[in-house]
């Protein structure tokens, strides 16, 4: 599997917490809990196991992805069955991450030769990873999103457990950006073949690993004090904008009571 960077301006993400389920922004929690109670008369019969794709039904596909591709990023078929191909993922981490400290990026040489240089020192380090990055994978179509998400770490350096990380699927559907956890065993190039090259369809996102109550006795301390800075800065932030907004409301009523007065400014 390779790496390729590139960064991505217009990206907007959702802030929503995440469930390992369908989800929206236009869905309520009561909804939420209305789909998942069955119906009394609702008797479907039960979902026979889809069976893989042959060998001629693979070609046809990947061949109608390459004629749709416009980035000369198309996938390529192997005698075996197999094929290769790209997928781009969206990072979205709102928590730092842990790297070795002083440490030089990763080199062409230590990429061929597999040299890993996290493991040259035990001193460690927190930072963000930018919001709108977006990392190029090659891959093949037996690659599992557990590699996935081990390459992308490997790629940053990142000495966090991968555990701690999950890949989703976004898609559009109904006027709705709807997010599915993967799990660890989903080969994300299939997905990729299935929903064709256009991003807009079907595109991948790496976040943290939302289980439900947060572990944090597996944090440092370091990383603790980092999550109390976050907090302070965005805890000013809101409180600023907050002011902000209402000193708006503020001037534009004063301002509607002068003129039902008569008053000048």
């Amino acid at each position: 599997m390779t790496v390729d960077s590139s960064m991505s301006s217009g990206y907007c993400s959702l802030e929503e917490e995440l469930e390992d389920c369908f989800f929206t922004a236009k869905t309520t929690f009561f909804r939420s809990v209305q789909s998942k109670r069955p119906s009394k008369n609702d008797c479907k019969p039960p979902e026979e196991p889809q069976r893989p794709p042959t060998l001629q039904e693979i070609k046809q596909k990947i061949e109608s992805y390459n004629a749709r591709e416009k980035n000369c990023l198309g996938m390529k078929l192997s005698e075996d069955g197999s094929y290769t191909g790209f997928i781009k993922v969206h990072l979205k981490l709102r928590r730092p991450v842990t790297v070795p400290a002083g440490i030089r990026p990763q080199s062409i040489y230590d990429a061929i030769k597999d040299v890993d240089p996290a493991a040259a020192t035990d001193k460690r380090t927190s930072f963000y990873l930018p919001l709108d990055a977006v990392k190029q994978l090659h891959i093949s179509s037996s690659t599992t999103v557990s590699e996935v998400i081990q390459g992308l770490l490997k790629k940053f350096m990142v000495v966090d457990n991968p555990q701690k990380f999950a890949l989703f699927k976004r898609i559009h559907k109904d006027g709705q950006v709807l997010f599915q956890k993967l799990s660890i065993a989903d080969c994300p190039l299939y997905l990729r073949l299935l929903a064709g090259p256009d991003t807009d369809i079907l595109s991948f996102v790496l976040k943290e690993n939302e289980t439900g109550e947060v572990e944090w006795d597996a944090f440092s301390i370091p990383e603790l004090q980092n999550f109390l800075t976050i907090l302070e800065k965005e805890e000013q932030d809101k409180v600023q904008q907050v002011q902000k907004k209402y000193s708006k409301f503020r001037q534009k009523l004063e301002e509607a009571l002068r003129k039902s007065q008569g008053k000048p400014a």
